[in-house]
């Protein structure tokens, strides 16, 4: 089930962060608690729960058009819940009036194909991680539900 995050989920959103095996952040204190309530407050942080456990999360900042945070547990990455929520995240850009979206992700990974395959072009290097855009002019809100 989609739903928008409450600041009580924090704990389960600081969970699914830390159990990928790609992407894994060099310094996790640089993503504090403060972090993860802006974007529960503003615009939102959106999970997939399944028998009332969170197993993903998305979250875009609408400030700068930043894919902030896209993660599933492992063992149910292939079931399309990443798709759902980053469909979500672009919806939820566009509404806040963004135009082209952007994210980072490390090169060869299974992230990179993932963005790749979902039409996001390949546009550079930023903070060496492979920087991606896509256009939003062509996402509709049903693209998410």
């Amino acid at each position: 089930m989609l739903r928008k995050a409450t600041i009580d989920d924090i704990a389960d959103l600081k969970f699914v962060r830390s159990s990928v095996f790609e992407n894994i952040l060099s310094n996790p204190s640089k993503v504090t608690d403060d972090d993860y309530k802006w974007f529960v407050k503003n615009p939102g942080i959106f999970v997939w729960e399944e028998q009332g456990s969170i197993v993903g999360f998305s979250a875009a900042d609408p400030r700068d058009g930043n894919i902030w945070a896209l993660f599933v547990m492992p063992g149910v990455e292939t079931r399309g819940i990443g798709s759902r929520l980053l469909a979500e995240a672009c919806v939820c850009l566009q509404s806040a009036g963004i135009k082209r979206a952007w994210l980072t992700t490390d090169p060869s990974t299974r992230a990179e194909r993932f963005y790749r395959a979902a039409g996001w072009e390949h546009v550079g290097e930023k903070d060496n991680e492979l920087l991606f855009q896509r256009s939003l002019l062509m996402i509709r809100q049903n693209e998410s539900g």
